[in-house]
């Protein structure tokens, strides 16, 4: 089975290409793709760079050019469920797109003609993360994920986020991924580590968390994938 593994950061994947050092590479639209053999799957690893644009162009290239079967995203997210915790591991059920707006044609914030708001994840991939979850003794919390291209750093706007999406976390990449897999029919799942919670207090360094939470989230995905997807 081939499966894709996407990060937005270098960081964020880093890890992974340690896990699997006997990886060939394939350069494609500005970006670099691993391809490594390992446990009877085929992956494709990328980061993609930050954003909608650039995690949607990723995700397309891993599916149509490399056939890529199932995808995976780990990356980090901002909270805003006052019950996630920096550190904690959230994992999309459905996701949006904030920052689309038509509503001077009438329709919701977040809606896409011939589409909708939310993009559902994948429920069979949902349940093994959670699965995983169980085993390793980790609080695996399930929610809403708002995707846009800013970097949303006030109460004001996440408080704005909770009110109009019912989001729980918030981050650049995810809801574009989301539509990719959904319009080409690849099953997926979008797993976030929260850098900073919706109070804003953090004890540790933002570097130092994304080092510490890229490890956490290579070591969960590579579980789901002796798993069995």
């Amino acid at each position: 089975m081939k499966v894709a593994i996407l990060s937005a950061m270098r960081e964020e994947i880093t890890p992974f290409l340690q896990k699997y050092p006997h990886h060939t590479q394939k350069e494609i639209g500005g970006n670099t793709y691993f391809l490594v053999n390992a446990g009877g799957y085929e992956l494709i690893l990328a980061y993609s760079k930050i954003g909608k644009v650039h995690a949607a162009l990723s995700a397309s290239t891993m599916i149509l050019h490399f056939g890529a079967e199932k995808l995976i995203f780990s990356g980090v997210a901002g909270g805003l469920n006052p019950s996630l915790k920096v550190g904690d591991l959230i994992i999309a059920n459905k996701l949006c797109q904030y920052d689309v707006d038509i509503t001077a044609f009438g329709h919701p914030l977040g809606f896409i003609p011939e589409s909708s708001v939310y993009i559902e994840a994948n429920l069979t991939l949902n349940a093994l993360a959670h699965e995983v979850a169980r085993e390793k003794g980790i609080t695996l919390q399930e929610g809403i994920i708002a995707s846009g291209d800013s970097f949303i750093a006030n109460r004001e706007k996440k408080q704005w986020l909770i009110d109009t999406f019912g989001a729980d976390a918030v981050e650049m990449e995810g809801a574009s991924v989301a539509n990719v897999c959904h319009l080409l029919r690849v099953p997926f799942c979008i797993l976030r580590s929260i850098s900073d919670s919706a109070d804003g207090e953090a004890d540790v360094s933002f570097d130092e968390f994304l080092e510490s939470s890229a490890k956490v989230s290579a070591d969960f995905v590579e579980a789901m994938l002796q798993k069995g997807l």
